[in-house]
């Protein structure tokens, strides 16, 4: 029996289990927390010239030797800027959290090279992220839609408790990832707490990328497996 291409297309669009539209859907989740990802790597040179503190760059007869925390500070805030200026580059547009991530490193970052205290950028993450949580959590009660659905709506189409589920499961991610940065800045040493900053940021970001798919994944299937009836 002859299968033409064009069949061949339809029966793999109907035997995939999300089918095309829920795999579509479930690459934009993805493509969200792999631009999450991509923002840690300011922090991971962060962690980098860290490991520096001491040693001593030599170039061209002009040396500079590396002060820990605050030298890995400097780097921090010039990566983020050029991450934010390489990002409006590519994209043609400023991106809105790249710009909020960077006005939080420039005051606290700023902070602490100003004032030599690594208190203001071991702050940064708690507050940053307990921002983001009282504003998703506004949301949450005002208006038709919350904050999730207001950015991912034009690409996800969900029941309304879903986006309700995912809103409450990302302010829980940021309230945790906050209060567990305060926890670690006081209750551990300096370079504890640089090492955390870099794995917990890239650890929370795939759990929290995992378990919205695993969320949403079973609502894209009952959804295709409709439009797939309607369409008989």
């Amino acid at each position: 029996m002859e299968v033409r291409p064009a069949r061949l297309c339809e029966l793999f669009y109907n035997a995939a289990p999300l089918g095309l539209r829920g795999i579509l859907a479930l690459q934009t989740i993805l493509a969200i927390g792999m631009k999450q990802l991509l923002e840690f790597i300011p922090i991971a040179l962060f962690f980098v010239v860290y490991q520096l503190d001491g040693e001593t760059l030599s170039v061209a007869g002009w040396q500079y030797e590396f002060d820990g925390i605050f030298s890995a500070t400097a780097v921090l805030i010039s990566a983020t800027a050029l991450q934010v200026l390489i990002s409006r580059i590519t994209s043609g547009y400023w991106d809105k959290r790249g710009l909020w991530t960077f006005l939080a490193v420039g005051i606290f970052g700023g902070a602490t090279l100003i004032l030599r205290d690594q208190t203001f950028i071991q702050w940064k993450p708690t507050i940053f992220n307990w921002a983001l949580a009282i504003a998703f959590g506004l949301f949450h009660f005002i208006g038709e839609r919350n904050l999730l659905e207001r950015t991912l709506g034009s690409q996800l189409e969900l029941p309304k408790k879903v986006w309700s589920k995912l809103n409450l499961l990302w302010i829980s991610n940021f309230l945790i990832v906050g209060a567990l940065n305060l926890y670690v800045a006081y209750g551990y040493s300096e370079a504890t707490w640089v090492s955390y900053k870099l794995y917990s940021s890239i650890g929370f970001t795939l759990l929290l990328t995992i378990l919205t798919a695993v969320m949403v994944s079973p609502h894209l299937q009952a959804d295709e497996t409709a439009v797939n009836t309607d369409s008989e």
